[in-house]
């Protein structure tokens, strides 16, 4: 019965979408499949000049998300579709079991996440956890706390402002998936339904700049720590991420504050139902627990949710409405990993910025694990820009996606970079504040060492003993 409640929406909203979108679908196939007509069947992957023919398909996918906003569903799944259609006929390489599992059995990998491989335990865990965040912002909705919040928050700007610090600060130990969609629930309460864009794009900001100073607060600077990053070598992406607040809130809470102020005070007769804020509170440390342990936090979210059943009824249409934007991110998310990206340039702090900016539109989950292997980089500078960066568009992070769930609203491109603006320029003013004050500071992981890098090729092989603890780059071409 629960499965036909999920899928029959899914299921009228296809029948929808062909009765009243063939022409638009039907341009799309063509918008998708006009590069594979310029070649015929080879052994090479066809490009044109440089170019391989998966970047331009992978581009159309995004611009197709941008101008046709109210099916970025339907341009993600069909993109998605064309272009393992192409890897398949065109790419002599490409084995789609092992780009998904991997070559190791897949029952050792669940055994032992150090034996991981491609690209499964990533969608499984953006698939729980934006499904599972969907149930909590629910809960943690009827429980009544957001009710009671405007008692606390100051009725003008100002409250607007320090609601985005406190999702700034909830995300520096949860998910940001979580912090943004708690926020999200807060501002809907308090701001009565009235919610302006260009704050919407603020409470993804926040939560993504919470998380990219610490190694438990997004999925990149987790990756990072798990590769032998220290944490005190992500810490300083706070002195960025922490201008960046100060700007873009500023801004943003003036623009919620003329379009809907804060209500005057909280409903009167409101009572917290403390069982339900004790699922939330039981969901959000079972994430942190399945994190540090497994690597998979999503894990640790359903253990909380199932077991929070016997205490009270689980809102189990909240996954029907997230399931849609769910699949969406999850076919851009297998997109970007499809992309033959193998290899970046010299790790600068010019490449860090140019990297934020690409993640506003590629995921970067690849982009932290390509700096990864390459290694020499400034660790809490890229966590900030690969983190902070996809704030900048919607689709840019799995934050925005699950909030748009909320707003939808909020899905078109244009609007979001308009009444955003300040975000964008949040991020480079940051960004700013981070070199001039602390300089590029390359440091180690467990593939490179700055001194005698054991990787082949790399500029600082053989340059002497390897030292304890990480070196900074400068001090050694001083």
């Amino acid at each position: 019965m629960a499965a036909k409640v999920i899928t029959d929406p899914i299921m009228n909203s296809m029948q929808n979408f062909f009765n009243h979108n063939s022409k638009k679908l039907f341009l799309l196939l063509l918008i998708f499949l006009a590069p594979l007509s310029l070649f015929g069947a080879s052994g090479e992957v066809p490009s044109i000049g440089p170019v391989r023919i998966e970047f331009i398909i992978f581009g159309l996918i995004l611009l197709g998300v941008a101008l046709f906003h109210k099916q970025t569903f339907w341009v993600a799944v069909i993109g998605l579709t064309v272009l393992l259609t192409f890897k398949f006929i065109f790419d002599p390489g490409f084995h789609f079991f092992e780009h998904l599992f991997g070559t190791t059995p897949i029952g050792e990998q669940l055994m032992d996440k150090e034996l991981r491989q491609g690209e499964w335990g990533i969608i499984l865990n953006l698939l729980g956890l934006l499904l599972g965040f969907a149930l909590l912002s629910k809960i943690f909705e009827e429980s009544g706390v957001p009710d009671i919040l405007p008692k606390f928050l100051p009725n003008d700007w100002k409250g607007a402002f320090l609601l985005l610090v406190f999702i700034f600060i909830l995300s520096s130990f949860l998910d940001n998936i979580a912090a943004a969609l708690i926020g999200g629930t807060i501002a809907l309460v308090v701001f009565k339904n009235k919610v302006h864009i260009g704050y919407i794009a603020a409470i993804v900001a926040a939560s993504n700049a919470g998380g990219s100073g610490s190694v438990v607060g997004d999925t990149t600077t987790t990756m990072m720590w798990i590769d032998g990053v220290s944490p005190l070598n992500v810490l300083h992406a706070y002195v960025a991420s922490g201008v960046a607040l100060l700007f873009f809130a500023w801004f943003a809470s003036r623009q919620q504050d003329n379009y809907q102020r804060i209500q005057m005070s909280a409903t009167s007769d409101v009572k917290i139902d403390w069982i339900k804020l004790l699922i939330v509170l039981l969901i959000l440390i079972g994430a942190i627990i399945s994190n540090f342990l497994y690597d998979m936090p999503a894990l640790g979210v359903w253990i909380a949710i199932l077991t929070g059943a016997i205490l009270r009824p689980i809102p189990w249409k909240e996954v029907s409405g997230a399931l849609k934007g769910t699949i969406f991110l999850l076919c851009l998310v297998t997109c970007a990993s499809l992309m033959p990206v193998e290899e970046l340039p010299n790790a600068s702090w010019v490449t860090a910025f140019f990297l934020g900016c690409l993640s506003a539109v590629f995921d970067n989950i690849p982009l932290t694990k390509l700096c990864l292997d390459q290694g020499h980089y400034d660790w809490g500078m890229l966590a900030y820009t690969v983190g902070f960066g996809g704030s900048m568009i919607w689709f840019g992070s799995s934050a925005g996606v699950a909030i748009t769930n909320k707003f939808p609203e909020a899905r078109n491109v244009v609007k979001w970079v308009k009444n955003g603006w300040h975000v964008a320029a949040a991020y480079v003013i940051g960004f700013l504040a981070l070199y001039l004050l602390l300089g590029w500071e390359p440091a180690d992981n467990n593939e490179h060492k700055i001194i005698n890098c054991p990787v082949p090729g790399c500029p600082m092989a053989g340059q002497g003993e390897a030292e304890a603890g990480s070196v900074s780059y400068l001090e050694l071409v001083k």
